[in-house]
């Protein structure tokens, strides 16, 4: 049996030598074939220098060193893509995801279940970010059709079978803890406190995260669109409602409307309900347009310690 843990890098020169040691220790310990994958998603530190040292050292070590910074998703897929374990480990660089759980979601997986889940039971974040974060999981529960877990990242354990699956899945704007639970089969949880980073600021931008929000509401979600049409029938019969009203009492010869006031008021409801709905419909268009374009998800530049032969198709 051979286990391959997948690691997305983005400046991380600062948590990379802790990783490594402990990702080391953790996959020895399991007495199992192990294989780790670094993902270089475009590090502009001393990142790729200290995984070339690791890669020389260990054959088990390979490096996935995209042509520059393609994004956290993108980077997990390029992982995907050439790992070559019966099970995958999905895991982030910055040690707020403990290696030390994989040997726990190893025995969850062994109780047959084929998607291993590692559920958070409390955030390292703190202030305005962790409040952001709560929000989005509640609007993103709310909104989903689709029963996704919520406090959970792409820290997880995914089977062979699961993960050759994603890899023929071709979208673009991927939110992939809604694609592990979208392509089904027996998913299991396991439990732990996620810490705060072992050094360094988060690599994630604001508008970065408000990105990766909106691919997961509007890749796994209708319900913006339904909203923008109750929305849109609402103010439909209220305004008809109010119109009618309006022309029974000038019938009577009672005149109701005086100045710009009504008028002003219902074009500025009717013209904001109009952008909000339009906006609605542009985050759709937008990935359409994305998909219909076909472009390379991810640019491999070049690997370590691997071939490329059997990466996924359109990969780079």
């Amino acid at each position: 049996m051979k286990i391959s843990v997948v690691v997305p890098i983005h400046n991380e020169e600062d948590c990379l030598p802790e990783l490594h040691a402990r990702l080391i220790a953790t996959l020895e310990g399991l007495g199992l074939e192990h294989q780790i994958i670094f993902v270089n998603d475009g590090s502009s530190d001393r990142s790729l220098e200290l995984m070339s040292r690791y890669a020389e050292a260990d054959r088990r070590i390979v490096i996935i060193n995209l042509s520059r910074n393609f994004g956290h998703q993108p980077a997990l897929s390029a992982g995907l893509s050439y790992a070559s374990g019966d099970v995958v480990v999905l895991m982030d660089g910055d040690l707020q995801d403990p290696p030390e759980l994989i040997g726990t979601m190893l025995e969850c997986w062994r109780d047959g279940h084929e998607v291993v889940i590692a559920m958070r039971r409390g955030r390292g974040e703190k202030g305005l970010r962790k409040v952001m974060f709560d929000i989005f999981y509640k609007v993103l529960g709310f909104l989903s059709d689709y029963p996704l877990p919520l406090n959970a990242g792409i820290f997880g354990l995914l089977d062979r079978r699961c993960v050759e699956e994603i890899n023929r899945l071709s979208e673009h704007n991927r939110f992939l803890p809604g694609l592990r639970c979208w392509i089904g089969f027996r998913q299991g949880s396991v439990y732990y406190e996620r810490s705060n980073r072992f050094a360094g600021e988060p690599k994630q931008s604001f508008w970065r995260l408000v990105k990766y929000g909106l691919d997961a509401i509007f890749s796994f979600s209708y319900k913006p669109l339904r909203v923008a049409l109750v929305l849109g029938l609402a103010v439909f019969g209220l305004t008809f409602s109010y119109a009618s009203v309006l022309v029974f009492l000038r019938v009577i010869g009672y005149n109701v409307v005086r100045g710009f006031t009504t008028p002003t008021v219902a074009i500025l409801i009717l013209g904001g309900i109009q952008l909000f709905t339009i906006g609605i419909l542009g985050e759709y268009l937008g990935r359409i347009y994305d998909e219909v374009k076909r472009r390379p998800y991810y640019i491999v530049s070049g690997v370590v310690n691997i071939s490329e032969v059997g990466a996924s198709k359109g990969s780079s």
